[in-house]
């Protein structure tokens, strides 16, 4: 199964986010979007770092309220790990475990092309499952 079906099915809709943005104007955009991280882009096609929650919450922790005025850039993760459309779904889901990350910009020469979350990935792996389980059932079925 590769990485093309999922985008296939969720969109390829990226949410980006200047590096200058403030922290708290980050946090907005999370909530407003209803998403877990945010792309840092100037222009919406290179990828600078990404922001998470995840992030964020550590950021508050470490800095207190004076986190909510620091910039993306100064709290972004900058080596983002990616994925092509080609990859498969097996190879994101090990990525994904073995660097603890949740969401996974899609790049297509050196373009993003979309993002990746773990809720996508469960979600495209539970349809699969219930496909096999029903063609089980309905093989089981025709056999009497």
């Amino acid at each position: 199964m590769r990485v093309s079906l999922i985008l296939a099915t969720k969109g390829r809709e990226v949410t980006t986010i200047p590096p200058t943005t403030s922290i708290f104007d980050a946090s907005r955009a999370l909530r407003s979007h209803g998403i877990g991280a945010l792309v840092v882009s100037r222009t919406g096609e290179e990828i600078e770092g990404i922001i998470s929650e995840r992030d964020i919450a550590r950021s508050l922790a470490d800095h207190g309220e004076r986190a909510l005025v620091m910039r993306v850039q100064d709290l972004m993760t900058r080596e983002v790990m990616t994925c092509t459309s080609t990859d498969t779904v097996e190879r994101l889901m090990s990525m994904m475990t073995e660097h603890r990350i949740r969401h996974v910009p899609v790049v297509e020469e050196g373009r993003l092309m979309g993002i990746i979350s773990i809720g996508d990935v469960v979600k495209h792996r539970l349809g699969e499952l219930e496909q096999e389980a029903q063609t089980l059932h309905d093989y089981l079925e025709s056999g009497r």
